[in-house]
């Protein structure tokens, strides 16, 4: 019967802290008679190493091999000397390669000053699970309207004929 008792307390609590209403700055200012439009800053979903936003819409035009990978990634790095070679050869096919990491942008440009690849190297400011990322890298290829084509996961030979021939043929 106690048990019952405790359920029926709970049940009561829960229900009158549920249904508190929460009122919002914009709420509380315009019952005082002011409007207040309160602005998020939109965050982009890349920034560029000199910290300046960046979205895919941006290379319009262009298509784009979109390769996500971590400094921590043996398997990401040991790719990127196909990857840089790719970028060579496909750069007349008016491809961009963009590397993007969701570490620190300090990490990422320690890594560059270290190794010395030459991409445009961008940091990740989403979630790599909301983009369905479980394992690195991971690689989407979108055509020049920004269309999503093609999506590579675990590391590649992209400098081998099969891949580059694959990618010359996204339209």
């Amino acid at each position: 019967m106690d048990m019952i008792k405790n359920y029926l307390l709970l049940t009561i609590l829960l229900t009158g802290v549920l249904s508190c209403k929460n009122i919002s700055k914009q709420e509380a200012d315009s019952e005082n008679g002011e409007s207040v439009a309160i602005s998020k800053k939109q965050i982009s979903s890349f920034t560029d190493l000199e910290g300046n936003p960046v979205e895919l819409s941006d290379y319009k035009g262009k298509r784009v091999l979109l390769n996500y990978w971590a400094t921590w990634c043996r398997p990401c790095i040991e790719e990127m000397p196909s990857l840089l070679t790719a970028q060579e050869v496909l750069t007349k096919e008016n491809y961009v390669f963009l590397l993007a990491s969701d570490q620190s942008m300090e990490k990422i440009k320690v890594f560059k000053d270290k190794k010395g690849f030459d991409f445009t190297f961008l940091k990740f400011n989403g979630s790599l699970a909301d983009m369905q990322i479980n394992a690195l890298p991971a690689t989407f290829i979108y055509n020049e309207s920004g269309k999503f084509m093609n999506r590579i996961d675990g590391a590649t030979e992209w400098d081998s004929p099969r891949i580059i021939d694959k990618l010359k043929a996204i339209k």
